[in-house]
């Protein structure tokens, strides 16, 4: 966890229990964060919409499972595309560095580009957005956990056990956090 220092792209932002609904048991990776504000992408949220619906091109490319995320409540008739560039030494044309070698892929490149340049990509409907001072303001309530991101919280297989994973791998209050029941009516 950071406290002391801004938020920053490349962060994992984790939700403790007092979130909004829509951000309940999340984790977002923060893709940008300045003066103007800052956004990220929900990892472990699935989309209603299947990806073959959207983007059928891109579906053999995606990281399992091969399915459409729900970034965040902003935008989500959008497409934000994370990807893991093959050879971290370059950087492929409509893709810009984020965090090691992980970064941001335009949409409008070439599938047949993509296919040979990445070895890992995700797919998100929407994202998620605050504007100039908002995300200092959550997490100075308490609203959010902040710590380091993998690739394999970025990528992993299993979304849905994403929450509480990063928990316990940091100790402390948000490994027992992670222990929190789904819904706290039935515990």
């Amino acid at each position: 966890m950071r406290p002391t220092k801004p938020p920053a792209a490349g962060e994992l932002l984790v939700s403790t229990t007092q979130t909004s609904d829509f951000f309940d048991q999340s984790v977002v990776l923060l893709l940008d964060c300045d003066r103007d504000g800052a956004l990220g992408v929900t990892l472990n949220r699935l989309a209603d919409t299947p990806l073959a619906a959207v983007l059928p091109d891109w579906g053999d490319l995606v990281a399992p499972p091969r399915v459409l995320f729900s970034g965040g409540p902003v935008s989500p008739h959008g497409a934000v595309c994370v990807a893991k560039v093959a050879d971290p030494n370059e950087e492929p044309p409509g893709w810009r560095r984020v965090t090691g070698d992980t970064g941001l892929l335009h949409l409008d490149t070439p599938v047949e580009l993509a296919a040979g340049g990445y070895t890992a990509l995700r797919i998100y409907a929407g994202y998620s957005g605050w504007s100039p001072g908002q995300l200092e303001d959550e997490l100075s309530r308490g609203l959010w956990y902040r710590m380091d991101a993998r690739e394999d919280d970025i990528f992993t297989a299993d979304p849905s056990g994403l929450w509480r994973r990063v928990l316990r791998r940091h100790g402390g209050t948000p490994a027992l956090l992670s222990t929190w029941p789904s819904d706290p009516e039935l515990n």
